[in-house]
């Protein structure tokens, strides 16, 4: 939930107030019975749960896989030199 700044049109006061969205603005001071007007103020919020921090990620380290077979092999566009090839062109 949201923490909201009212002041006082009448007092000065300024007061934090936890609301929900669906809340209905204050109109009253609670000390004076004043107009109250809610403020502008920068806004804060908390990321809570694993992964929101740099360091929740750091610790764990992963050692790597060993390689599989089919990666082992690395195949390339070069022509296979086991084979012979013959030159049918004619001269």
């Amino acid at each position: 939930m949201p923490i909201y700044e009212y002041q006082c049109t009448a007092c000065g006061d300024v007061e934090e107030v936890l609301q929900k969205f669906s809340d209905k603005p204050l109109k009253k001071c609670r000390y004076c019975s004043g107009k109250v007007q809610k403020l502008i103020s920068n806004s804060s919020f908390h990321l809570k749960g694993t992964g929101w921090y740099v360091t929740d990620y750091a610790n764990k380290s992963k050692k790597p896989s060993p390689p599989s077979k089919s990666t082992e092999k690395t195949t390339t566009n070069q022509p296979d030199k086991s084979k012979k090839t013959t030159d049918k062109t004619p001269k």
